[in-house]
């Protein structure tokens, strides 16, 4: 069973930093995506940032510059420093991370942590 778990979230004032973390189990072979989203309140979940296995980043325009998203394969954990923050970034954060299909027949696989709450504040 994949479980992907978050951490690193809380409490930050403007311009502050945070780091998150999560770490995927269940998984055997190299993980194809892994990322971050998050979702405010009244708000849809919207990408942060991504990167795939060849090392292909994405990020959203919202955090470009000051967001930083990083993996360890060997680990099957991804980071996300995130750095000059605003209030604008308060959100609960979910790891993301997609399996790509190995064959026509099947589907890719998306898993999700439950979530890290961040909150920039005075």
């Amino acid at each position: 069973q994949v479980q992907l778990v978050e951490s690193g979230g809380g409490l930050a004032q403007p311009g502050g930093s945070l780091r998150l973390s999560c770490e995927a189990s269940g998984i055997t072979r190299l993980i194809d995506v892994m990322g971050w989203y998050r979702q405010a309140p009244g708000k849809e979940r919207e990408l942060v940032a991504t990167q795939t296995r060849g090392r292909d980043i994405k990020y959203s325009d919202s955090v470009k510059g000051r967001f930083t998203i990083s993996r360890d394969n060997a680990k099957k954990t991804v980071y996300l420093q995130m750095n000059s923050l605003i209030p604008g970034d308060t959100a609960v954060y979910f790891c993301y991370v997609q399996m790509w299909r190995m064959s026509q027949s099947q589907d890719n696989q998306d898993y999700w942590g439950q979530g890290t709450q961040v909150t920039v504040t005075v």
